[in-house]
């Protein structure tokens, strides 16, 4: 039964008013919500994150949230749409829910490197425009999105979407593979969620005794995460429109990217001047 998945259940959660709830909609809110919680868990009891008042959290979360389902949106009409001509067009249908014969269909596809990027700028928004310190903001956000990115994956999962590749005769993977159109496939949504969710959220956490300068976790999570999808996309099918560059996915190209800009960061901060240094000697005192 678990095999036949696909078969028994349904990606729609309910309908209201003849408009179709999917449960990947419900997972996306829900991944949304559970990091802002988390958030305040962290800037509650770790005294890292002490200087972070309840309140300016919530206003932050408003511009990360909204930079986050923009930089998505946009990120796979730019990357992964082979309509992106059209929408470039006519970018009013980037976020129009509704198809041509006017009926409800939702918004479909969302691209997580896009969401990194717009996740950065709506950051950076708020700590000009409140005059805070980006990098502590960027560091809870470090250790409170892992755990919420795993809702994101089960959506997926729940919606028939991202499904992985053919799992070949033998493999140790069969009794838990899915099958979908009849063919055997690995279930890389879920192998996504432990990698990108828990793995992530496990080494960015241990990281946190060791890496105590402002701006390192969030550093530490962009390169583990890339190694994590890079690893992860060895199981996923690539998206039909985009197939294979050489041997690699679009994804594992972006997430090579994304590391490269996140070492890139973590050296910078950590070779920064030493008055600068200076400032970060009460937030080493609370990580230890």
């Amino acid at each position: 039964m678990l095999q036949n998945w696909y078969l028994h259940f349904n990606p729609v959660a309910f309908s209201i008013f003849g408009i179709d709830v999917h449960w990947y909609g419900i997972a996306y809110i829900t991944a949304l919500l559970s990091a802002f919680y988390f958030a305040k868990f962290f800037i509650k009891h770790d005294k890292r994150f002490g200087q972070i008042m309840p309140e300016k959290l919530e206003v932050y979360f408003i511009y990360m949230e909204l930079g986050i389902i923009l930089g998505a949106r946009i990120g796979y009409v730019l990357i992964y749409s082979p309509e992106r001509l059209d929408y470039l067009t006519h970018p009013w249908q980037i976020f129009n829910p509704f198809g041509a014969d006017g009926k409800f269909v939702g918004i479909s596809g969302m691209s997580y490197h896009g969401g990194i990027v717009g996740f950065m700028i709506g950051s950076f928004l708020y700590a000009k425009i409140k005059k805070e310190n980006l990098l502590n903001y960027l560091d809870v956000m470090a250790l409170s999105v892992p755990l919420a990115y795993i809702f994101g994956r089960v959506g997926n999962f729940l919606n028939h979407e991202l499904y992985g590749r053919i799992i070949p005769p033998h493999s140790l993977w069969e009794p838990f593979g899915i099958y979908i159109n009849g063919a055997l496939r690995y279930p890389s949504q879920l192998i996504e969620a432990f990698l990108e969710g828990i793995v992530v959220f496990l080494i960015v956490w241990w990281s946190k005794k060791y890496v105590c300068f402002a701006g390192g976790l969030i550093a530490v999570y962009g390169m583990i995460y890339s190694l994590m999808r890079f690893l992860a996309e060895f199981y996923r099918e690539p998206d039909v429109q985009m197939g294979f560059y050489g041997a690699l996915s679009m994804g594992q190209i972006l997430s090579l990217v994304m590391f490269a800009f996140a070492l890139l960061l973590f050296v910078i901060l950590k070779n920064r001047p030493q008055e600068l240094k200076s400032k970060n000697r009460i937030l080493e005192k609370s990580a230890n």
